[in-house]
C-alpha cells in the first residue's frame, strides 16, 4: 500500500468503522506474515498458512481501496 493511500485511509478510520476493521485486520496480518518471513525454513503447514494470510491480506486491501474510492467519490461530489 502506498503511503499516500495509507494516510488517506488513516484519516478516515474514525469516520468509517468498516474501513477501520479492515485496516486493523490488515496490520495484524502484516505482523503474522513478518513472523513467517523471518524464519529460515517453513514447514508445509506454515507455507499453507502463509499463503492463506497473504490471500486474506490482499482481499482486505482490495476492500479498503474500494471504501477509499467511495469516500473520494463522495467528497468530490459534495
Amino acid at each position: 500500500m502506498e503511503m499516500k493511500e495509507e494516510h488517506a485511509i488513516v484519516s478516515l478510520l474514525d469516520k468509517d468503522p468498516e474501513l477501520k476493521k479492515f485496516y486493523e485486520e490488515h496490520r495484524e496480518l502484516e505482523k503474522k506474515l513478518a513472523e513467517f518471513q523471518h524464519k529460515h525454513h517453513l514447514t508445509p503447514e506454515e507455507e499453507v498458512e502463509m499463503k492463506r494470510i497473504q490471500k486474506l491480506k490482499l482481499i482486505g486491501k482490495d476492500r479498503m481501496m474500494e471504501i477509499l474510492a467511495q469516500h473520494r467519490q463522495n467528497g468530490a461530489t459534495h
